[in-house]
């Protein structure tokens, strides 16, 4: 059994259908789940001000909870980097503290890499993992289950065809990444990690491919892609074409280009995103990536 903290630091809970749900899947799985006092909190399209969820990070951090999960994404993290507990945090996480989430929690992530050098994890929300109508997926739930048993060692998947010969070998790399928007938008801020030689993970939600292309353009001309030794592309879900002004123009036809662009390998199908079967990242971890015909394989090792 597991401690689990839920807080809340960045956009207010909506579906608090979802939320009680996920608390019931936790509590089911034999967890002792602790909810934040702020955890359903609202002020404007926040989960409370910026002072509310700053202390609400903090308690996360004084709660002593195996895992400190957060309740959704949205938006309003990198507003309040500047004020963020990071002290706290890196003790929270030396005592063995995993803090955990996805889409905004993205700017947590990166800030604390830059500001502690101590690794988080990219995994699931409360809401939209734990809570969903149906039953949580099978590999989340085993991932996470790793996490708690400190038993995750890396993570494997299978490319699409397209892709099996492209191939690559990374060594003692650290990953880091996120969601494309997040990080994209902490580019020139003193929250944006200088990795070299990195695997640089990316995933987004609701982002037609043009947008994609645009941010990773940017990345692109700042430079970042090219000083990884990899980058791996996760689930890109829930955006429209436009069939009558896109003309065959897709994700796909972003991700070739970007190859046209680089030396860096760009690997994709990563299962990781806003999608219900997602693994668990450790940002900031070293790793080791290798592929094999269509089979991809990073391995971390216990973080």
């Amino acid at each position: 059994m597991a401690h689990i903290y839920v807080f809340s630091p960045s956009s207010a809970v909506r579906d608090k259908a979802a939320f009680r749900r996920g608390i019931k899947h936790l509590q089911a799985m034999g967890h002792e789940v602790e909810v934040d006092v702020a955890a359903l909190a609202s002020h404007m399209r926040f989960a409370g001000d910026d002072a509310t969820r700053i202390e609400a990070i903090d308690r996360a951090a004084a709660s002593g909870a195996d895992v400190a999960l957060i309740s959704r994404g949205g938006y309003g993290l990198t507003r309040i980097l500047p004020g963020l507990p990071y002290k706290a945090i890196a003790k929270a996480i030396d005592k063995g503290t995993q803090f955990v989430g996805l889409s905004d929690f993205t700017a947590f992530n990166l800030a604390v890499l830059v500001k502690t050098g101590r690794i988080t994890w990219q995994g699931p929300a409360l809401g939209e993992d734990f809570g969903t109508a149906e039953e949580p997926d099978d590999i989340m739930l085993a991932c996470f289950d790793d996490l708690l048993q400190d038993q995750g060692e890396g993570a494997g998947w299978q490319r699409p065809k397209a892709d099996a010969a492209i191939q690559t070998k990374a060594h003692d790399a650290v990953l880091w990444g996120g969601n494309l928007t997040v990080l994209t938008s902490l580019l020139g801020t003193p929250y944006f990690p200088a990795i070299d030689k990195g695997v640089l993970f990316l995933e987004d939600i609701g982002e037609h491919p043009y947008r994609i292309e645009r941010m990773l353009t940017q990345l692109l001309h700042a430079g970042v892609l090219a000083r990884q030794k990899a980058i791996v592309l996760g689930q890109f879900s829930h955006y429209k074409l436009v069939p009558g002004h896109d003309k065959g123009y897709k994700l796909n036809t972003v991700v070739e280009w970007l190859r046209g662009q680089l030396k860096t390998p760009v690997l994709t199908g990563l299962p990781f995103g806003h999608v219900s079967t997602k693994v668990l990242l450790p940002v900031g971890a070293k790793v080791d990536l290798v592929t094999e015909g269509r089979d991809a394989l990073m391995v971390w090792g216990h973080v």
